[in-house]
């Protein structure tokens, strides 16, 4: 489904039952998986790659050189940035072009979340599961199943795959120091974080 109002390019290649709403903007060459949700005024710009399952919140800015992996969060209002050195104008005064800058590539990468109005700045890619908080500025790599927020973005702990964070054997927040083991209090996956790497514990 797409919204009459929206600019989608006959060049962009969209999947199966996505949707896409009021004014929003997706540009050549850009690929948009299935089952997806593209919200109101959202602009996708040319190149950006987009896999399944992924919902795109109003007013979110996906520019050239990210790549958004399968099932991740986009809020309403967020940015993805390209070009970590911008200039309008070259040094010696002329209007810049595109041979006057190089793309800085961000990945999303499976699960991940990015809360309204969220920043992430180019050349950082976040991980799997990864949860950035409403208003963050990432200027760092976010990594899997780590929690940040904040200007710039800190870590103060880990989610689960489902969304909440993990906590300690007491049932409190994991602190975002500590290593050990770690559990969901709402689905009780268990993790263990060693070294600022946070793997899931499956059963066997």
């Amino acid at each position: 489904m797409i919204h009459p109002s929206a600019d989608v390019s006959a060049d962009a290649q969209v999947g199966a039952r996505t949707r896409i709403w009021n004014r929003a903007q997706v540009r050549e060459g850009a690929v948009i998986g299935d089952d997806c949700i593209v919200g109101k005024d959202a602009y996708i710009d040319f190149g950006v790659r987009i896999g399944d399952r992924c919902k795109i919140q109003n007013g979110a800015l996906v520019y050239h050189g990210v790549t958004v992996e399968t099932g991740v969060f986009i809020g309403p209002g967020a940015i993805l940035t390209n070009d970590r050195f911008p200039r309008s104008i070259t040094p010696d005064g002329a209007l810049a072009g595109a041979e006057d800058w190089t793309v800085s590539t961000i990945t999303l990468r499976y699960g991940c979340s990015i809360g309204a109005g969220a920043v992430v700045v180019a050349g950082n890619d976040v991980g799997r599961f990864a949860t950035v908080g409403a208003g963050a500025v990432v200027t760092r790599p976010v990594p899997d199943h780590a929690l940040v927020a904040g200007n710039p973005a800190r870590r103060l702990g880990w989610v689960c795959a489902c969304g909440q964070r993990l906590a300690d054997a007491a049932g409190r927040a994991f602190p975002a120091d500590a290593q050990g083991r770690a559990t969901c209090p709402a689905c009780a996956r268990s993790y263990m974080i060693e070294q600022d790497v946070c793997t899931e514990v499956r059963s066997r």
